[in-house]
């Protein structure tokens, strides 16, 4: 690990004004991403902002209906809310699904959205990445891709966005609330916080440098049967090949939101007026494009067969 200055942040004001001072700066608070690749020297921030101590580890209830999270609610905090488990009952099932407790205990709201969408080429410094050095190439385009992306790539990247609980977050309409280094605020659609490659695959959010999250606002709960299932391939501690957040109506419609498919929680809204026709017309329109190579091919029908299955197990509840 190589030498950097810590601070702690007395406001996000001060935090983003600290990091926008310092380029290369990062935030930290559960620490559970960024340490583990400041340790292998992928990540080499020459300075350290702190922001796991300003008082945004509460949930509480918004004047709309809906619930406003904290930006270093821990996941078991957030997964095992009263409010969340009865409400957004998806939100809690894709926390739970993820890492393990010991890592839900320390991650947070902010980092969880905000962990690296990566693959096992990103982690071999021997191999090009552009995500770790942009313009070098991409190892994984033509190596072996069988748990990387099939839809939304590029000629620079086809990694797979890791995350569970932000699949969850999209298929409800969050909203991601930020502070910039001059002060202002903004709220972000969590359906345009992340980007897809394109030629810069490195840029993986639409943050400005030193722009800090403050919390992720929930709207009024939408009801429905709301179910996260994800196919991996181990039981636990895995990321997902497949994953699919699915809140569905009793008259047969819903949203759906698919993750370990794309750069980015996967969500095509247009698809879903075919929810009442099944998964595979879901799945038809909702993959409309894909791209998939010889390894990850297999994904292409696991999307649908798995998005048939959370529609089952809606029916019967």
């Amino acid at each position: 690990m190589k030498p950097f200055t810590y601070e702690r942040a007395a406001t996000p004001a001060d935090a983003a004004a600290s990091a926008a001072r310092t380029p290369g700066a990062r935030f930290i608070g559960g620490g559970t991403n960024l340490l583990d690749l400041m340790k292998l020297q992928i990540e080499t921030p020459p300075h350290l902002i702190d922001v796991g101590h300003l008082k945004l580890d509460r949930i509480e209830d918004t004047p709309e209906g809906g619930l406003r999270i904290g930006a270093h609610v821990t996941n078991t905090a957030l997964a095992s809310d009263a409010r969340v488990r009865r409400d957004y009952g998806v939100v809690s099932r894709a926390i739970v699904a993820g890492a393990s407790g010991q890592l839900r205990n320390k991650a947070t709201t902010a980092g969880n959205l905000l962990q690296r969408t990566r693959c096992p080429y990103f982690y071999d410094t021997n191999q090009p990445c552009n995500k770790r050095k942009p313009g070098s190439g991409c190892g994984a385009i033509g190596g072996y891709s069988r748990q990387l992306a099939v839809i939304g790539t590029s000629d620079a990247c086809i990694a797979t966005y890791p995350g569970d609980m932000a699949v969850a977050m999209r298929v409800l309409d969050a909203t991601v609330e930020t502070v910039s280094p001059g002060g202002a605020k903004r709220a972000i659609p969590i359906a345009d916080f992340h980007r897809l490659p394109g030629s810069t695959p490195h840029i993986e959010t639409t943050l400005v440098p030193g722009e800090v999250i403050t919390a992720v606002t929930l709207p009024k709960p939408i009801g429905g049967t709301q179910m996260y299932l994800k196919v991996r391939d181990r039981a636990s501690y895995a990321f997902a090949l497949v994953s699919v957040a699915a809140v569905i109506q009793r008259d047969g419609s819903g949203r759906v939101a698919v993750g370990g498919i794309a750069h980015k929680p996967w969500r095509v809204e247009a698809a879903e007026a075919d929810m009442p026709r099944g998964a595979k017309a879901v799945a038809a329109r909702l993959l409309a494009g894909a791209k998939p190579t010889q390894d990850n091919a297999f994904k292409i029908p696991l999307v649908e067969r798995t998005l048939a299955a959370a529609l089952a197990e809606a029916k019967a509840a």
